[in-house]
């Protein structure tokens, strides 16, 4: 009875924003292709490491193992639901959705190719990060009502890890929004016009890259879900449906975050190469391959490097990303007034 009024609720929010330019029938074709690139976004992501470690991954079910996400998708589906003794089985059922809703509202503003965005809004930017920043209440919340030291050691990993490299990460786009004048993501692109901001930011792009896998709670920076500590972290408790919608989540925050970093670095749907037939090519196919290629990097540093120590991670990111994005938006911000 919860899940169904829960899912009432969620539709008739949806169906109300239409007020503002943000329809449930303008969101449904983002939130489909969203799901497909989630589900195989995993088998890519152990095809990948399979590679990496001279092993075939996963290759039974269907053609080169195809269909592994759908049968991971019908296992997580057909198991019991558990709800853990002593836990607050309200906030423990509510903590996932949260997640995961917030998650998706962060893609209403993403541009996929000229007037293909959901809503065009000014302050994109600010929008994603706000967005970002509600994510741990989900966590916490997870965390705090499982009724387990894991979970609860795990959501405060999380909240200390997101709190201290989203101050860095806003600091690294400072640059970006510098040489683009606007906050909107539109904008930043066509900014790119003549030249891509991965060239002269370099350095922002490393500690911004760096930033968004403590963000994302990825490898080197996995310590909120360290199994050898934690076991899994604050969805410990988790099984069956209700876990599927802290993985969705997850991986779409992947890929929410490798597409932020096309846009403000790598031109966005702005054509690599634009002679030749590569002319012709739509702007979100050049959108999609950048994409697929940060996708890819996010996979090779799991495959390659160890996990950090928590005393490691919080050093790194008050002591040398924070100092160093600081004075890159100094830097640049001299260097604008200078030259301009």
């Amino acid at each position: 009875m919860f899940f169904i009024l829960l899912i009432k609720i969620i539709f008739i929010t949806f169906i109300n924003y239409s007020i503002v330019d943000f329809t449930f029938i303008k969101f449904f074709p983002i939130i489909l292709p969203l799901l497909l690139s989630i589900a195989y976004l995993t088998v890519l992501e152990r095809k990948v490491l399979a590679g990496m470690q001279r092993r075939r991954g996963p290759n039974m079910v269907g053609i080169y193992g195809l269909l592994q996400a759908i049968a991971d998708a019908v296992k997580l589906l057909s198991k019991e639901t558990i709800i853990p003794i002593g836990s607050n089985t309200l906030i423990f059922l509510i903590a996932p959705f949260l997640t995961y809703i917030i998650s998706f509202m962060s893609w209403s503003v993403i541009p996929f190719d000229d007037y293909i965005v959901i809503s065009d809004i000014n302050l994109g930017i600010l929008f994603l990060f706000a967005m970002s920043s509600l994510g741990v209440y989900g966590i916490i919340m997870a965390g705090w009502s499982s009724n387990s030291k894991y979970a609860f050691l795990g959501s405060l990993r999380a909240a200390a890890q997101l709190i201290s490299y989203e101050i860095s990460m806003g600091l690294v786009i400072m640059p970006v929004l510098t040489l683009a004048g606007s906050t909107n993501l539109s904008a930043i692109i066509l900014g790119q016009t003549n030249i891509f901001y991965i060239i002269p930011l370099f350095p922002s792009f490393i500690l911004f890259f760096i930033s968004i896998l403590a963000e994302t709670n990825r490898v080197p920076f996995d310590l909120p879900e360290a199994e050898s500590e934690l076991v899994s972290g604050y969805n410990v408790e988790y099984s069956a449906i209700i876990f599927i919608f802290f993985f969705l989540a997850e991986y779409s925050n992947i890929l929410l975050m490798s597409a932020l970093t096309v846009i403000l670095f790598l031109g966005g749907w702005l054509p690599i190469i634009s002679w030749g037939i590569l002319s012709i090519l739509p702007g979100w196919f050049w959108f999609s391959l950048k994409l697929i290629i940060i996708v890819f990097i996010f996979i090779w540093v799991r495959g390659t490097l160890p996990r950090y120590r928590f005393d490691q991670l919080m050093s790194l990111g008050w002591k040398v990303i924070l100092p160093s994005s600081l004075s890159l938006v100094f830097l640049t911000v001299f260097l604008y007034l200078l030259l301009i």
